[in-house]
């Protein structure tokens, strides 16, 4: 092994043992373009090599998958020959670095892996964690910048933000979490693999032209742990051009429908590496490409660089020579530059050439699957890892005060100053938005004409994006169960019936033993989750190394599922008002509400420390298919799922309605079951209302689920009996102005 390859390669990385398996697999030296390939694709981010031997363990296989993970996106068989294609990933570190291109790029990012699998994006969901917004200014630009970024790509493109999550912790203050879901939709017929196929087809780079502006973006930036040098990383994130994602969106779209390409895949972490290698190896093929065919900003880039860069905005698609010609056409009809850059060949060789010179040849085993794969040495704190906060709310404040300071803090109030930048409803096919339900509710196109008319029903699909790092910090374990629970309650609580999951497991660095377990034991609650409610994995994203020199992160596993409805006319609201003065409350579950990891041992500045109730699956389920039933045949108009803050929040969300919308405001008077805390949390249970008791009653007959009645909707105050009474215009204005009093 060379002294002066050494620093090289540890720059770049990788060990001094990863090296010695390239020189090993090489059989000589790398040269610089091979070892900048190299060191990419056994990244973290690319190589998955502390979390792929777990990642095996998770579910994915089910009776709706059609595509599942391995491919560009996961999709979901939803009926009438469509498919619902979704995906999450996490565009943390470079957010982190600069923000509003960190999560603008995520955006782009995630829309460009749906149409790569021949789907129209048709919404996306963000997952959001920054540190205190009121203290730090640090904190208030990271989601001021990210969330412009946001809105920016996606009102931009045209593609609707219908839901997503914020929160907000302290150890989110240097590393935020910008984790981006996107959804879409195709005939079942037009999804498409990634893997290349036909030796002497043509591979062709649709899009932007490669420059230096993503150099080692996400894939090196996601790999280590954040230091004191973070401003020195800004070049290395990517820029984004949404109108420029726009015409190469509708190119390959146009392409796929004309079924005039092999396979199609994006330039994501790692750029045209990544891109042309993934496809080779799913196809068992070799490649031949020519470096000087890529259309460069700047004429004097290095080859590592051309092959590294990630560059936005750029699809590579495998085509037939007989085809070429159409392709090209296509391409220049919708002003989306494209060139050949290369031939598919039979050698199981990735060769990079230039100018008729080989200046690099890597085996593509080597390069995509060599990485080597490590197991984590997991082992449990002994001491607590995550300190509480400084206390804002006395532990002796009256229940009143408790629910007026919980449904003003920054993990409760409303989200409108965020969601207010977001276009929720371009494409027409939102039916609810955020501040409306607890899951966006999109309708899918009807194949039936007379759909929606004399009564017959216009289908849809329920979207959620769900993750408590309070919760998985007092148990990584139940805290990742708890996350799939949480995200099918809220599918449920609209009416739909969950088909498929993507995950985001944000966790820190995993050759640290504490980290480690955190991790294995996220990856073993999330299995649990799926298993216990039958939800396959379809795909997901890693993001690991979420550290800085103040510590590791709260343990962050978001889920985003996605579920189908057959008529969203019956779509549940969270609002009381849907169901209308008169309506009684129904109780329907079973809960054990703790404190350990709440939004109240949070404000009494308590740290995520104690143990978390287990779940009883048997009832949990018939919990959730008495409310997903009710819901769904009318009986219900109203459906709240009972979450952070407690049965007291719950309540007092489902008074205020949509505050964003200044509409729906109504009273209550509540009776709660003896022994139950307010304001501890659990979850499979959910508040519902109904303006026919005798509905009700004859579920609550032949429920396998508790299910009673505690109260009536009405008036213009929340009165819990023998505990607290407030006016709802009190309690909507706290809300509304929580969050927004803290960004001004």
């Amino acid at each position: 092994m060379s002294d002066v390859a050494a620093p090289h390669y540890r720059e770049l990385g990788l060990t001094d043992y990863e090296y010695g398996l390239i020189v090993e697999g090489l059989g000589r030296e790398p040269r610089e373009v091979e070892l900048a390939m190299l060191s990419l694709m056994w990244s973290e981010h690319c190589g998955y090599k502390h979390s792929k031997k777990l990642l095996k363990r998770l579910p994915s296989k089910g009776a709706h998958v059609l595509l599942g993970p391995g491919d560009n996106s996961g999709a979901v068989d939803v009926g009438d020959n469509l498919a619902v294609a979704f995906k999450v990933e996490s565009h943390n570190h470079p957010s982190a670095v600069e923000p509003f291109q960190g999560a603008a790029t995520g955006v782009g990012g995630i829309l460009r892996d749906i149409f790569a699998v021949g789907a129209r994006p048709i919404a996306s969901l963000d997952s959001l964690r920054f540190g205190d917004v009121g203290e730090s200014a640090h904190s208030r630009y990271l989601l001021e910048q990210s969330v412009a970024g946001i809105g920016h790509y996606g009102n931009s493109i045209g593609v609707p933000t219908v839901g997503g999550e914020i929160y907000f912790e302290p150890s989110y203050e240097h590393n935020c979490l910008i984790n981006a879901m996107a959804v879409g939709l195709a005939s079942r017929d037009r999804l498409i693999s990634s893997a290349a196929a036909g030796v002497g087809n043509d591979v062709v780079l649709i899009g932007a032209r490669t420059g230096r502006d993503g150099i080692g973006g996400a894939s090196v930036l996601a790999s280590a742990e954040f230091g004191e040098d973070d401003a020195n990383k800004r070049p290395t994130v990517q820029i984004g051009d949404p109108f420029a994602e726009k015409k190469v969106m509708e190119c390959c779209l146009e392409l796929l429908d004309r079924d005039l390409i092999v396979a199609l895949q994006d330039c994501g972490a790692a750029g045209l590496t990544s891109a042309t290698s993934e496809m080779i190896s799913k196809g068992g093929v070799g490649l031949d490409l020519q470096l000087d065919k890529v259309p460069l900003r700047e004429n004097d880039m290095e080859p590592f660089e051309v092959m590294v860069s990630e560059s936005q905005e750029r699809m590579v698609c495998v085509v037939e020579p007989r085809l070429l010609d159409q392709v090209l056409a296509v391409c220049e009809h919708w002003e989306a530059p494209a060139v050949v850059i290369g031939k598919i060949t039979d050698t199981g060789d990735y060769r990079i050439l230039r100018s008729g010179e080989l200046i690099g040849e890597i085996p593509v085993p080597l390069l995509v699957d060599g990485c080597p794969v490590y197991d984590l040495a997991p082992e449990p704190p002994s001491a607590p890892l995550y300190r509480g906060e400084p206390a804002r709310l006395a532990a002796d404040a009256s229940p009143a005060e408790t629910l007026k300071t919980l449904i003003a803090s920054a993990n409760i109030a409303s989200r409108a100053p965020v969601f207010e930048q977001y276009d929720p409803v371009v494409q027409s096919r939102t039916v609810r938005r955020p501040g409306q339900a607890d899951a966006a509710v999109l309708a899918l196109p009807v194949l039936d004409a007379d759909s929606g008319a004399a009564g017959k029903p216009i289908p849809g699909i329920a979207i959620t994006m769900d993750g408590n790092g309070l919760r998985a910090a007092v148990d990584p374990r139940l805290g990742a169960t708890e996350a799939v629970y949480e995200g099918v309650a809220n599918l449920i609580c609209a009416g739909a019936e969950p088909l498929g999951l993507t995950n985001c497991l944000n966790y820190g660095n995993p050759e640290k033993p504490n980290m480690a377990w955190q991790l294995s034991e996220g990856i073993e609650g999330m299995r649990q989750g799926c298993i216990d409610l039958d939800v396959p994995v379809v795909s997901g994203n890693v993001s690991l190394y979420n550290e800085s020199p103040d510590g590791p992160i709260l343990p962050t596993p978001v889920v985003g599922i996605v579920g189908r409805l057959p008529d969203v006319r019956y779509a549940g609201s969270s609002s009381f008002a849907a169901a209308g003065a008169g309506a009684q409350i129904a109780l329907v579950g079973e809960l054990h509400p703790v404190r350990a990891g709440s939004q109240l041992a949070k404000l009494q500045g308590e740290a995520p420390v104690g143990e978390l109730p287990a779940k009883d699956l048997e009832l949990v389920c018939a919990t959730f298919a008495l409310v997903r039933d009710g819901v769904r045949d009318g009986v219900f108009a109203t459906a709240h799922d009972i979450a952070e803050g407690g049965i007291a929040v719950a309540l007092a969300e489902l008074c205020i309605g949509d505050v964003a919308a200044g509409a729906g405001l109504i009273g209550a008077r509540v009776e709660l079951p003896a022994g139950l805390d307010p304001f501890g949390e659990d979850l499979g249970a959910a508040f519902l209302a109904a303006g026919d008791g005798d509905a009700i009653a004859a579920l609550a007959a032949t429920a396998k689920a508790p299910l009673q009645v505690i109260g009536e909707v009405g008036g213009e105050r929340l009165l819990i009996e023998g505990l607290l009474e407030l006016d709802v215009a009190g309690l909507a204005a706290a809300n509304a102005d929580g969050l927004a009093r803290l960004l001004r």
